[in-house]
């Protein structure tokens, strides 16, 4: 376009002609896009995690927490190969309520194990997912600063994604990959809520259960339900001027736990105070774990929970592949947003809806 500016009457002006705007999109954006990871056989994965590589063993953990059905089936060949290179490790289970200092414990912790006691270790953290976004943040590495940058840890957050069962079987598959790649120290950090220490304990050879001063009295840890399964208690953030609150909670705790029976391995918890800030008495908690560890292994019982475990999650893959069974029918798929309709235009009761849906799901398997 001709600018009037231009014409003879404004001697002296000239207005030169505009760049070209560049295009919005980014012409580099094809070479920068990133290339789709390619997928090598079982028995390739299988051979990178015996060597103990990092990165083939993160491979398959994300191929175990895929829902792809191609995924799944590398994923369940990978693990049954790895199978009888597994069950070599201490598991222990970490857990307590949001703030207890979970992720900054386990790096103190983990740090000192690796120093101290040498082996490798693996951390496999349950991070909670958004109810509203689905998303999650997987941030627990950002807390375990010394831990994620130590040449001998492996450091895994998982998304809960809003199934609970689903995540716990994940992550006890994950238990058995890292064994076979040789970690003989194993951290499984749950989310602190609701049924995910019950899921965690059934993984565990000890459950650890993080505690904070001024939470209640004993009667409140007894309500919790939690202090049933916990096999060692230990109060955080025992440093400055919390020392003497800590040590009252830890007695308040320790009244608990003689109201309880005796747990089946015979010992009854014991209750410690610590700093996994400051990185105070560490190594007593260590030294609990691993002498709890060394009864039960003398007891028989070490072995006696690892069958328990083995059947139990038998029950709990029957479980979920019946219920992956059923929402993933065909048949199911196309009435349950019709159920769902006439149950909530108050047509029909839920259980009525329920019954139609599973009739149609029970004649589609005659």
């Amino acid at each position: 376009m001709e600018h009037p500016e231009n014409s003879a009457e404004y001697a002296g002006l000239q207005v030169n002609a505009g760049v070209e705007q560049p295009s919005m999109v980014n012409p580099y954006l094809k070479q920068m896009r990133k290339k789709r990871q390619k997928l090598f056989t079982p028995a390739e994965y299988v051979e990178g995690i015996l060597k103990g590589n990092v990165s083939m063993l993160s491979q398959a953990v994300t191929l175990i927490e895929s829902v792809l059905p191609e995924h799944q089936a590398i994923a369940q060949e990978v693990i049954e190969k790895c199978l009888p290179y597994s069950g070599n490790s201490v598991r222990i289970g970490i857990s307590g309520v949001p703030g207890a200092g979970k992720s900054t414990s386990i790096d103190a912790f983990g740090v000192h194990l690796l120093e101290n006691y040498g082996g490798k270790l693996a951390v496999l953290a349950i991070d909670p997912s958004s109810e509203r976004s689905k998303g999650s943040i997987l941030g627990d590495k950002t807390r375990m600063e010394k831990l994620s940058v130590h040449p001998k840890s492996f450091i895994r957050p998982s998304p809960s994604a809003g199934s609970l069962g689903g995540v716990a079987r994940k992550t006890r598959e994950s238990i058995i990959l890292c064994e076979a790649a040789g970690y003989d120290n194993i951290f499984v950090e749950t989310v602190g809520v609701g049924q995910s220490e019950t899921a965690c304990h059934s993984m565990v050879d000890f459950f650890l259960l993080i505690q904070l001063a001024g939470t209640g009295d004993e009667l409140q840890g007894i309500k919790r339900g939690i202090m049933e399964i916990a096999d060692g208690i230990v109060i955080n953030k025992a440093d400055g001027n919390n020392v003497d609150k800590a040590q009252l909670a830890a007695t308040h705790f320790r009244n608990a736990l003689h109201l309880f029976p005796v747990p089946d391995s015979g010992i009854v918890p014991e209750v410690m105070c610590y700093s996994g800030f400051y990185e105070l008495n560490i190594d007593e908690v260590l030294k609990m774990v691993f002498r709890y560890i060394d009864k039960v292994k003398e007891s028989g019982y070490f072995q006696y929970r690892r069958n328990e475990q083995s059947k139990y999650w038998m029950y709990e893959s029957i479980n979920e592949h019946l219920k992956s069974s059923f929402y993933y029918n065909p048949s199911v798929k196309d009435m349950i947003g019709k159920m769902e309709n006439e149950v909530l235009g108050g047509q029909i009761t839920s259980f009525v809806a329920a019954k139609k849906l599973l009739d149609t799901y029970y004649d589609t398997l005659k």
